[in-house]
């Protein structure tokens, strides 16, 4: 067997067609669906001029968007494209859906002002019902200001090290979609392991039909609310990712979705602080998963390709991804929870970044600090209460998500203990580390450490541990590289035999060790190099796996196996 696995070859497919053309909303799926992505027109400045081609849904500095620029003086971009409504499409109401765009939008259809936003990894939407007109154009102004006010996560105008290229615009899917006068506007989904509570926003009326091994359950759906307990419950792990799907119909409209029963707790277990899932010591056993692609940056080629990733890590035994400053398209989380992979979720940091106060000081032990008067600018403040909200509510019904990050190793980071009750008050049902890293906060569910230039240490604490991000290790394939100058990582690896054997004694001598000690959860960097950065377990382009599963299942079966 070749002991290196080519991964990743979507980039032609995304070429041909229409890109990302799949249904973007599988938790709330609704017969009617019309992608408006491929070839827009594009223009930079700041009146709309329209002199190039670009690919939606890629980011203008990616390769696939077919404009691979970078734009350091944050112009003004425009887009714009025609369209027309198939007949019978619509039913009464037509709604546009743009995925995401970095970082404020203003929308115009037929020249009509039909939404704003602010905000470059939420979804948004409007009805467009009212401008419409036999022939259509929308346009689209964007502008991307990386002050530190909006959360940006890792994008650097001088990307390098763990900076990256930035991404300005549209980055996911739009689209259009019909819906009656009354229709179903959001679904809720709360669970235990026998049941689960689902609340529908925008009808009051209906029934939930769900499918179960033992055959269709039908509910009433009350006052906007259905209780389900199917018999014989199944509940959800990664390795059980049995997921219940669903139907809602009311009188006007029909939705498809799905959910899955499972609990989050923390126990303690043989006098050691443990989380539990579905009552059980689990170990979450992670890897670092920061999203960027070297051939679409902020967006893979095509949807297929999160799948790829899972497989691959799931088959290395990792059974979580910590989704690292960045929130996905709905489709990453719906793979996570129909393959069975549980989700680290991380807020996107915003505010300024200091290498003395926020890397190299904690690095060498500082890892308390007052916060109450860090990120003073109210502005900041707000956007970063704001995208955490946004986050939440977008991502709440996904089963895979087990744990939210507030801060990350104290960029952006103010008033911690409160934010961990803002967040609590938003989601009671997951783990919140509130601090990832350092600068510890008083109120948080975990123990969250960084540990890459010390031999690993389980802390005096009265909380699970969780080992947020360590190891690190670089090791280079010849011609699948970004930078061949520099080398990024926490330990340098000249063969791919010795990179093996470095991870694996990491894991052997130092990993396995702590779990008796209160190790709960570990987090490898990474799952892919990402421009300088070399330490990932895939190269780049995807297309090297430089850890292979029969080098690493056994360490990974002796990890899951010793909390049991």
């Amino acid at each position: 067997m070749s002991k290196t696995t080519v991964l990743y070859a979507a980039a032609g497919e995304a070429l041909c067609g229409t890109p990302w053309n799949v249904y973007p909303r599988p938790q709330l799926k609704r017969d009617s669906f019309l992608c408006l992505n491929g070839e827009w027109e594009f223009g930079v400045g700041d009146m709309p001029t329209f002199d190039r081609t670009i690919r939606v849904p890629f980011a203008p500095e990616s390769l696939l968007s077919g404009i691979g620029e970078t734009f350091p003086h944050e112009p003004t971009l425009w887009y714009r494209r025609r369209f027309t409504v198939p007949n019978g499409f619509i039913k009464d109401r037509l709604l546009l859906h743009f995925g995401a765009v970095d970082q404020t939008a203003e929308v115009f259809v037929n020249n009509e002002l039909v939404a704003q936003h602010v905000g470059g990894y939420e979804a948004f939407s409007c009805d467009v019902t009212d401008v419409l007109q036999e022939e259509n154009t929308i346009t689209v102004r964007v502008q991307d200001r990386l002050d530190g006010v909006l959360p940006y996560g890792k994008q650097r105008h001088k990307r390098g090290g763990m900076w990256y290229t930035p991404v300005s615009g549209i980055w996911q899917t739009v689209w259009l979609e019909s819906v009656p006068e009354q229709y179903i506007r959001s679904l809720t989904v709360n669970v235990t392991t026998t049941s689960a509570t689902v609340t529908v926003e925008g009808v009051q009326e209906g029934v939930v039909t769900v499918a179960t091994p033992a055959g269709e359950l039908t509910v009433p759906l009350t006052a906007g609310v259905a209780q389900i307990a199917p018999e014989n419950p199944q509940v959800w792990s990664p390795e059980t990712p049995y997921l219940y799907d669903f139907t809602v119909t009311t009188a006007d409209d029909t939705v498809k979705s799905y959910f899955a029963l499972r609990t989050l707790e923390t126990k303690t277990v043989n006098g050691v602080p443990r989380l539990c899932l579905n009552g059980k010591p689990y170990f979450f056993h992670g890897l670092l998963d920061q999203g960027y692609w070297s051939d679409g940056l902020f967006t893979p080629a095509t949807p297929a390709c999160y799948e790829q990733d899972i497989v691959a890590m799931k088959a290395l035994g990792f059974n979580m991804l910590r989704k690292h400053i960045k929130v996905e398209p709905e489709q990453f989380y719906y793979d996570c929870d129909r393959l069975g992979m549980v989700v680290f979720q991380d807020m996107v940091n915003n505010s300024d970044y200091r290498f003395l106060r926020d890397t190299a000081l904690p690095t060498v032990g500082l890892l308390r600090r007052d916060d109450r008067h860090l990120h003073r600018n109210s502005a900041s403040r707000c956007a970063f209460e704001e995208g955490m909200a946004q986050t939440v509510r977008q991502l709440y019904n996904h089963p895979c998500i087990c744990y939210w990050t507030i801060f990350n190793e104290g960029w952006g980071q103010f008033c911690a203990d409160e934010q961990y009750h803002r967040l609590r008050a938003l989601d009671n049902s997951r783990f919140i580390d509130s601090t990832s890293g350092w600068f510890l906060a008083k109120n948080t569910d975990v123990d969250s450490r960084h540990i890459y230039f010390k031999k690993l240490k389980a802390p005096a604490s009265d909380k699970p541990f969780v080992l947020s991000e360590f190891g690190g290790y670089s090791y280079k394939p010849t011609g699948h590289v970004f930078n061949t100058e520099q080398t990024y990582g926490y330990g340098k690896c000249e063969t791919r035999e010795a990179f093996v054997e470095m991870v694996r004694q990491l894991y052997t001598e130092q990993v396995l060790p702590l779990i008796p000690q209160g190790l709960c959860a570990a987090v490898y960097t990474q799952v892919s190099d990402i421009e300088d950065e070399t330490n990932g377990l895939l190269t780049y382009d995807r297309r090297v796996q430089k850890l292979l599963p029969e080098e690493f299942a056994d360490i990974s079966k002796r990890l899951v196996d010793s909390v049991e």
